[in-house]
């Protein structure tokens, strides 16, 4: 793996990643090794509080995975403490303007740059042993910002100008459902939504995310230019895998009788 997360982004790399809804480190660490760029930690619907967020980190550090961490809502506070636990890359949901944009980006940067609180002693930083880290972490933050509904598209043009960010998240399922097509992702005018707002990201030159797990749809997205795409999550691998072994076996049992 040549560079972080962030600089592979930068370069237009194509990086596949899988959500993790489990809220579980050893979880977490089954998938680090499973050949995934990327997994997203979910604090907005996964069952994620600051601790389990943090002993997923702690599980994933070292590996060749990057962990991606998802707040349930944009405030300063919470960015504060997932970077200073260690969250480098940060998926923010439900933005939809330029103003919250830049607040964003503020929130996850120190003075003179931001507004981020100054601690010297947290786990981001080695507990102090880092002297550099205060220095170079301006820098270093990943910032991808979900756009998910028909303001934040509305507005797209506007964020994707904010400096700091360096890549736009589209989020199927809120987006099909403010379109009016709830539990609809692959409806058609939700589809030619998203490839429009792919398309528009990509010639920006951010980053376009998305997390699909039709895999034909995967790779049309991919064919636009998405840069970090989701491809599946555990908790839908985890529920087909058990169900196909159920419908195997108990319709073995069955015609056994």
């Amino acid at each position: 793996m040549n560079g972080s997360f962030k600089e592979r982004l930068g370069r237009g790399e194509r990086l596949i990643g899988i959500w993790s809804g489990l809220a579980d480190a050893y979880c977490a660490e089954v998938c680090a090794g499973c050949g995934m760029d990327w997994i997203l930690i979910d604090g907005e619907h996964g069952p994620n509080d600051l601790r389990a967020i943090l002993a997923q980190l702690q599980a994933l550090s070292g590996q060749p995975i990057e962990p991606v961490v998802r707040p349930p809502v944009d405030r300063p506070w919470i960015l504060k403490q997932l970077l200073d636990i260690g969250a480098r890359s940060l998926l923010i949901p439900m933005v939809e303007t330029a103003s919250q944009a830049r607040d964003i980006v503020r929130a996850t940067r120190y003075p003179r740059q931001g507004i981020r609180g100054v601690a010297g002693a947290v786990r981001a930083g080695r507990f102090g042993i880092d002297r550099e880290y205060l220095h170079r972490a301006n820098d270093r933050i990943c910032l991808l910002l979900q756009v998910e509904s028909r303001q934040g598209l509305d507005n797209l043009d506007e964020i994707l100008r904010v400096e700091g960010v360096d890549g736009v998240f589209v989020g199927p399922a809120d987006l099909a459902a403010d379109l009016g097509h709830l539990g609809e992702p692959g409806h058609p005018e939700v589809r030619t939504t998203i490839d429009s707002a792919i398309r528009k990201i990509v010639a920006a030159g951010k980053a376009a995310g998305i997390l699909v797990f039709d895999r034909d749809l995967a790779h049309h997205y991919l064919s636009l230019g998405a840069g970090f795409v989701a491809v599946g999550s555990d908790v839908g691998v985890l529920v087909q895998g058990v169900s196909g072994l159920a419908r195997e076996f108990h319709g073995a049992r069955r015609e056994e009788r």
